[in-house]
């Protein structure tokens, strides 16, 4: 096999990259959860139990090598979605109150090369493209109150392998032979990522549409074996494959500062059309995203006057929702906030950290309108403290979340109101 010419070495690396970022940030989370804990193990959910969130999370992964395994959930009015995903994050299927209902169920989860009789009692079939799948799943907190509710449903979340269900011997350990990686954060960010990337292919067979690429990457010994070696590569091709990553990165950078619609960067691999460029911003601006059926996102950098990022040690802010303009949501919706420049929770004494339409004793405005107070201190009027959402004394971006939106939040009829500022108004309460 002959070597490929230089600038096409360096064109390949370049997408190579883009269409590695994806599983590379999948890889690291799953090694931290998984492969790095002494505890970790597959086949078992971890349930987030800290009320942070509208929507804590439920983790779990697979190792489809073995065999299928089957996720059943409990029947529940409380709403909640498991989406299972491919290692490149494409979603294979989602189980969930939108999806399969509120009733009881049980879901087979299939790898790549699984053709048997589907089983009695499945009631539905999760085929994925890679032997390795995650499930990062939500479901509904209404607050600090609410977490006996949330840990009921939760641990009805169960995973069991089919050859349990049939009766058949166990099948072995994902661990068996298998040599992990050791994450490396230096992966992300230059040509050290398809070293990684060789190995993770090896769970990820060849599909048509993305043959072209993969050829090209073997031609560079990236063929799944988990052998490649960058150093035994000549200077020359070294040197445009790291070209080739530098060309990626700015790329990504260029496309994350354009993007402001979350609607192509998360669904099933149908749904991406082969665009990886869109999964890779996804995958940076937010891992584990959910298709725009199931949630929609958006939130405030800056406020009204073009101020960013807003900023809670200067400023109180108002976001009012217009009577018959409520985020049309046919689940939930909520506002978090989260200080910068790190993004973690802002500390205040009510423990809230979001707030939206779920949360009790909301006001709305009297003529059926809702307005949210954004500021670091208590407002004194009740009214106004009942839709109080913390602010930090210093800079804090917004995010909302709507699940289950609306044709006119996913066609772009509907849109987000202003963030405005006022001056501090400090009132005692009655």
């Amino acid at each position: 096999m002959g070597v490929p010419a230089v600038d096409i070495v360096r064109r390949t690396a370049a997408e190579a990259w883009i269409y590695a970022y994806p599983m590379l940030l999948n890889y690291r989370t799953m090694y931290r959860q998984v492969i790095e804990p002494v505890d970790g193990e597959f086949g078992r959910f971890r349930h987030d139990m800290r009320p942070v969130s509208d929507t804590p999370y439920s983790w779990a992964w697979l190792d489809l090598r073995a065999g299928p395994w089957i996720l059943s959930v409990p029947a529940t009015d409380r709403y909640y979605v498991l989406p299972v995903h491919d290692l490149d994050t494409c979603y294979v299927g989602l189980v969930g109150t939108r999806t399969t209902g509120a009733q009881p169920g049980s879901h087979l989860i299939t790898g790549p090369d699984w053709s048997d009789p589907v089983p009695d009692g499945i009631d539905s079939v999760l085929c994925a493209d890679t032997f390795l799948v995650g499930i990062v799943g939500r479901t509904f907190l209404a607050g600090p109150d609410d977490m006996t509710g949330l840990r009921t449903v939760q641990e009805g979340y169960r995973l069991t392998p089919l050859s349990e269900r049939l009766g058949e011997p166990a099948p072995r350990s994902a661990w068996d032979g298998t040599d992990w990686p050791v994450w490396d954060e230096e992966s992300l960010r230059s040509a050290a990522c398809f070293r990684l990337l060789d190995f993770l292919l090896g769970f990820f067979p060849t599909l048509p549409e993305e043959a072209e690429l993969r050829s090209a990457l073997n031609e560079l010994g990236v063929d799944g074996s988990g052998t490649f070696e960058l150093d035994a590569l000549t200077h020359e091709i070294r040197t445009a494959v790291e070209l080739g990553v530098v060309d990626a990165r700015q790329l990504m950078r260029t496309a994350t500062a354009r993007a402001t619609d979350s609607s192509p960067w998360y669904g099933t691999r149908a749904e991406h059309r082969g665009n990886i460029l869109a999964r890779a911003v996804g995958a940076h601006l937010g891992l584990y995203g959910l298709p725009v059926d199931e949630a929609w996102y958006g939130g405030w950098t800056a406020d009204s006057e073009g101020t960013a990022p807003p900023d809670g040690g200067v400023r109180d802010y108002t976001i009012r929702f217009a009577s018959g303009a409520l985020p049309p949501a046919r689940f939930l919706w909520s506002v978090a906030i989260r200080q910068l420049p790190r993004r973690t929770l802002v500390d205040n004494p009510e423990s809230r950290h979001w707030i939206g339409d779920h949360t009790p004793g909301l006001v709305q405005d009297p003529d059926g309108g809702l307005t949210l107070y954004v500021q670091r201190e208590r407002p004194g009027k009740p009214d106004e403290a009942a839709n109080w959402l913390p602010a930090p004394a210093g800079p804090f971006t917004l995010a909302m979340s709507i699940y289950g939106p609306e044709a006119s939040v996913r066609d772009g009829r509907w849109s987000l109101p202003p963030l405005v500022p006022r001056p501090f108004r400090r009132e005692s309460p009655p």
